[in-house]
């Protein structure tokens, strides 16, 4: 539907002096379909970004770069990601960086959460603390375990806030070795339904 234009004229010297124009009637329900189909979109994309590791990395590629880089994945049993030892990772004295360890508590931290809501929620990061141990010269592996029900607070279908404490091992291969920890985090992340109404 067009603008409605209407013309404003200065009855002394017989000449339009404004044009008014009027946005159409329906604009504001347009502009809630648009608005809807683009959450409609980002709610597919998430969903589909938890559907797997094949579909998670490709989404990385695009909106998570740092997480692509890094080569941080979950495994099947979701509270745990691991950490590749690899040369974008490592440090120049060959153990893995620090900045990348923390760094990917975050997004492991957050990746749990996204894929616990299913993807239908938005996931931001508001406090992280981190405790350096020991340097982590192998693979590492992100443990995950949540302080609230996720579960229980994803049913309300509301804003929520949630605590995770994270340990994070180096990866050992030898049978008889235990798992060396590397470093400890508390990380508190805030989510909001993606069908939530923005405050004015």
């Amino acid at each position: 539907m067009q603008n409605i234009k209407i013309n404003v004229k200065d009855s002394s010297t017989n000449s339009n002096q404004e044009e008014i124009i009027l946005p159409p009637e329906n604009s504001a329900e347009s502009g809630k379909l648009e608005f809807d189909f683009i959450k409609k979109v980002e709610m597919f994309i998430g969903k589909l970004s938890t559907k797997n590791n094949f579909w998670n990395k490709i989404c990385s590629l695009i909106w998570l770069p740092f997480a692509f880089s890094s080569g941080l994945f979950m495994t099947k049993d979701e509270n745990v990601a691991i950490l590749p030892f690899r040369r974008f990772n490592k440090n120049w004295y060959n153990a893995m960086a620090g900045a990348i360890l923390l760094g990917n508590s975050e997004i492991a931290g957050g990746t749990y959460v996204f894929k616990k809501t299913k993807g239908l929620y938005r996931v931001v990061c508001k406090k992280l603390e981190y405790k350096f141990l020991r340097p982590c010269i192998g693979p590492a592996i992100y443990k995950m375990t949540p302080r609230e029900d996720i579960e229980n607070l994803t049913s309300l279908k509301k804003e929520f806030n949630i605590d995770l404490d994270m340990t994070i091992y180096q990866l050992i291969f030898a049978p008889n070795e235990k798992q060396r920890r590397v470093g400890k985090c508390t990380v508190t992340f805030h989510a909001t339904p993606i069908t939530a109404k923005k405050r004015k």
